[in-house]
Parts: C-alpha cells; structure tokens; sequence
C-alpha cells in the first residue's frame, strides 16, 4: 500500500503498550485535536486491522474502548462515528484512566496498586 489512508492512525512495533491500546489512544489523540471531526465515520473493523494488520478483535476492543468513553459511537447502517471531540470532561477522564491503566499493568502491578497511586495523585492536588 503506497498511501496511508490513515497517516494519523501510526503504531509504534517497538512499543510495549498493546496494539489495541495504541488504536484506542491515537483515534482519541485525533478526536481531541480534531484530526477526526464529530460525525467523521471510522473505518469498519475488518478494514482497518487489515490496514494495520492486526487481527479484528483487536481492533474491536479498541472501538469498544472508545465507545465506553463516550468518543465514538456504533451505528447501524453508519458504523462507527466520532460522537465526542474529547471536550467532555468525563471523556477526557476516561480516556487518561485508560491510558494510566495501560501503564500500570505494562509495569506489572495489580489494580490495587494502580487505585493507591492514582487516589495519592488525586490527594496530591492543591
């Protein structure tokens, strides 16, 4: 393929963060910059992965990420749609929780470790 359809949707082969993560946190990434405006229509799955060539069901778990955080929305016949620009301060939020969790276990420590961390951070604040 000589032209990348997506030349903001890159994953990095060297990183320790999961595919799936990288998806969900770039298609966020370009939510939020506006690179993908609301309404802007994703990919299908199957399209997608392909392009990145990931297995689908990665990619879906990145679209479901999205979805729960109120970024994207799945619509029948429309697909998958950009619903929020990551304004939403709860979709910020989630989105930040997301990424920290990733790191969290890309480091190995449990849940409970990543709630203390995150409650002393929140605590830490003026």
């Amino acid at each position: 393929m000589n032209a990348d359809p997506y030349p903001w949707l890159t994953l990095d082969t060297q990183s320790k963060t999961s595919p799936s993560e990288q998806v969900r946190a770039l298609i966020a990434t370009a939510a939020a910059s506006g690179s993908l405006s609301v309404g802007s229509r994703l990919p299908p799955i199957r399209t997608l992965a392909n392009t990145l060539g990931l297995a689908a069901t990665t990619v879906a778990k990145a679209y479901r990420e999205l979805e729960r955080a109120g970024v994207v929305e799945t619509r029948s016949r429309a697909g998958t749609v950009v619903v929020s620009t990551g304004d939403d301060a709860q979709a910020r939020a989630a989105e930040a929780a997301a990424e920290f969790a990733a790191v969290v276990r890309a480091q190995g420590l449990s849940g409970e470790d990543a709630a203390a961390l995150a409650l002393a951070a929140f605590n830490s604040l003026p």
